[in-house]
This record gives C-alpha cells, structure tokens and sequence, in this order.
C-alpha cells in the first residue's frame, strides 16, 4: 500500500533506505519461515482472513497510536498528562479498502475530538493505490461493474458502483484542467484526426466523433491539445475546434495536417490565415484505393507510388496522367477521381525536401494514437455521456504513456549494445524523428514566422 513515496537510494546499485530497514528487522530467512507458515495453515496473503491486511492493520494502529501520543504530549499512562485538559478516549472500528483487501481499524479517539490522523484521515474508505488501482483498471477499458467484480474476486474488497464511479469521477477537474490549460502561442505543424465512439442517447447508443489534436512544438515534442467529442466530424466542428485552439493562445501554425474532409481547410483557414493545410497522403491512398479489388491493389498502389513521391509537381502531374491513361483508371475511375478533387491540397506537400516531407505526409502521430485508443474503446463498448467518453480517452492515452515508460525504465540499466524491446513515448512528450532537418527546411522557407519563437 503506497501511503508515502519510498525514499530512492541517490547511488547506483544501492539498496532502497525502506528495503534496509525490511532486512534489518525482517530478513529473508524470517519471511521465508512466515510464508511457509502461512501456506501450513491454508491462509491467503490477501483478501478477507489474509495475512497482509492483519500485518497493515498492526503498522496502521500503531502509527495512528504515535500520532495520538505526538497530538496529546505525553505516553499513554504518564501522569504529566494529568490535568492537560485532554485525553485518550478509547477507539472507534472503521474498515478501510486497500489494495490487499478490506482492512478493519480501530481508530484511536481523543476526549475533546481535535485528534485528525495523517494514516488514516477522518472519512476516507479507501487507502494507499487503491484508488489509483480503480482509475488505471477504468482506463485499461474495464466498466465499473467489470472493476467491482474484479477487487471482490481477487481482494476481497466489496465497494459499491456509486463508490467507484465517484473515484473515476473525481479526475473530471483534472480532465477539465487539461483540456483548458494554455498553450504555446507557435505550433509548426499540428495534426487533426477522429475516430468514432459510441454514446448512449436516450434508449439508444449512437455512433460520435471524437476528434483529436496533436501539436508539434519547436523542439519537435508532440503534445496532444485536447480532445472533442461530437455527433459527426464535420468541418463546421473543427471550425469550433480550431477557434478554442486559438482562444487557448495558438497564435499561428504553418501545417496543419488532416484528411480530406470537405471544407475542413476552409475550417482551418478561418482561424488561421496564413496556415498551410496539407491533406493526409495516407488518408488519400486509402481513399483512393477503396474500391479497388484485391487482386488490382498491388498495381494500383504501384501507379500511386510515382505520384506522392515525385520530386516536384510536374512529375506528379505526369504520373497521375500516366495513371489516368491506363486501363486501372478506367476500371477503378473513382481512384483517379480521388486524386484530382484533392490535388489542390496535395501537391504543396510536393514542394519541400524529404525531411519535411516525411514529418507532413501523413497524420501518422494521430493514427498510432487512435490505433491503441480504438482497443480500449472496444473493450469499453458504449459510453453513458460525451464527458465520459472524454475522461476514459486522457486516462487511457495517460495510462498507455505510464506503461511505456514503465517498460523504459526495466532497461535503463541494460549494457550498451543490447537490443531494445521497450516501445519509445506514443504521443504525449515524444520527439519527431528527423525534426532538426524539418524545422530547418522550415526556417528556410518561413523565416518571418519561425524566427521570432526561436
């Protein structure tokens, strides 16, 4: 139960100070002797009856006894507290949840009721993790009633749903918080995408669009801005989106990367004048490739390749012609259709390096995210409110960036030269590949913008 951080030993390789204490009092030979003990009496470490809780509830009484000695002045039976005008006053039973099971207290009391324990604070019902254990069980895409069944089965732990909806609830101001702090006045490039959710309407569960912003720093840091949740993507929304945004301080943004939704650049450019919208090459591949059977994709994504590779947009315009003119395009008209309603907000893409180009080309930074979103949310199934649906894609994304560093972390300390499983940062905090070479095509051709937020 993590009531306090423990203290980390500042040289490497050095056992932990708590790990110390453990040995010095409890050494492996003695707990070798008590887990055998507790295995000869069919006794359980945790959950109701187990060994844990009774070890937590000695250490919590006695703690909250030291605290009750440190509030009164003086030792249980020492006369100077005759006279002081206060004193114990027996104890109250309270049953608390932790993270090994339900654990019965008996609080210590005082006669004038000023006594207040740090261990174990008037009114809580829960200690330590738990807590925490409830909140990253609801963001892996458990339901409540999942999360309730779950610490009765393997804890012994019997909370209410109101009481576990109340501890996922009580992130919704940090939720709020997040999604209206402040942001950088510059974002070189920033990436637009949604994907869909399910809410609960009435008597019925419909499909929503949860739209979602990452934003590219100077120092090529992906940040995710915030998240929306609306009946449909539509340009009219983004449009609102793209306005916060701007209320939240994003002063200009030279990319801005999206699908080919229509009136989505009209969207942007009504916030952002001077911003260039570039459409997803990725997005439109696939669009492009919709109705392609399976036997023709190979070769059609082999007359598409020489388009968004080309080195200028002569050359695309060349290859899109070629393709126009084959027999693909007259079996799969809607391919070539494809390309030419959305070649206005292609080929910009066409006039930088391959630098840049790579950072721009598709909203790839968005579609991992969504990938690893659309996993909890399938879990999930429907959500009760639009809020919900919010709080449970931050706690997820936060929860997914947790578990990586975790990961991280176990190799740290690996020797030089050892090949790497951990997965780097998804999103949140992570730094684009090649971003030097990109921000510096960028100065080259946005110097009056980039400079002054240099």
């Amino acid at each position: 139960m993590a009531m306090t951080k423990p203290k980390k030993s500042d040289e490497p390789g050095q056992e932990p100070e708590a790990r110390q204490l453990r040995r010095e009092f409890f050494d492996d030979e003695m707990l070798d002797k008590l887990m055998a003990a507790t295995d000869e009496r069919g006794l359980s470490l945790t959950g109701e009856g187990g060994f844990l809780p009774e070890m937590i509830k000695a250490v919590l009484e006695r703690g909250m006894q030291a605290e009750l000695t440190d509030h009164l002045g003086y030792e249980k039976g020492d006369p100077g507290g005759n006279g002081s005008g206060n004193s114990r006053n027996g104890t109250t039973p309270k049953t608390v949840g932790t993270e090994v099971g339900d654990v019965g207290l008996d609080r210590p009391r005082d006669r004038n009721s000023t006594f207040a324990s740090s261990l174990v604070p008037k009114g809580a019902r829960r200690l330590g993790g738990l807590e925490d254990m409830i909140i990253s069980l609801y963001a892996g895409g458990m339901t409540i009633r999942d999360i309730q069944h779950h610490l009765a089965a393997t804890l012994g732990t019997e909370l209410s749903h109101e009481t576990i909806s109340n501890v996922t609830d009580a992130v919704a101001e940090e939720v709020t918080a997040w999604q209206t702090r402040p942001l950088e006045a510059f974002y070189p490039v920033i990436y637009l995408d949604a994907l869909v959710v399910k809410i609960r309407d009435g008597a019925h569960v419909a499909n929503r669009a949860a739209h979602i912003a990452v934003g590219v720093d100077l120092d090529g840091v992906k940040h995710v801005l915030g998240i929306w949740v609306q009946a449909v993507e539509g340009a009219k929304f983004w449009a609102s989106v793209c306005a916060e945004l701007a209320n939240r301080g994003v002063k200009d943004v030279l990319i801005v990367c999206c699908d080919g939704l229509t009136g989505f650049p009209e969207a942007i450019e009504a916030t952002w004048t001077r911003a260039m919208v570039q459409t997803c090459v990725v997005h439109l591949i696939r669009a492009s490739m919709r109705f392609v059977s399976y036997t023709d994709r190979k070769a059609v994504a082999a007359m598409l390749r020489p388009i968004y590779t080309a080195a200028n947009e002569d050359a695309a315009l060349m290859a899109l012609t070629a393709f126009a003119d084959s027999n693909l395009s007259k079996k799969y008209p809607a391919a070539v259709a494809s390309w030419e309603n959305a070649w206005e907000r292609f080929t910009p893409f066409l006039a930088f390096g391959p630098a840049l180009r790579k950072v721009i080309y598709t909203t790839n930074s968005i579609e991992s995210l969504n990938y690893q979103l659309r996993k909890i949310i399938k879990n999930r199934g429907h959500f009760p409110s639009d809020t919900a649906a919010i709080k449970l894609l931050w706690l997820a994304i936060r929860n997914i960036e947790d578990k990586r560093a975790r990961e991280r972390a176990k190799e740290a300390g690996a020797p030089r030269g050892t090949p790497r499983k951990a997965p780097g940062k998804l999103v949140e905090g992570s730094v684009i590949q090649g971003w030097k070479a990109a921000l510096g095509e960028l100065a080259l051709i946005y110097p009056d913008r980039i400079n002054p937020y240099l």
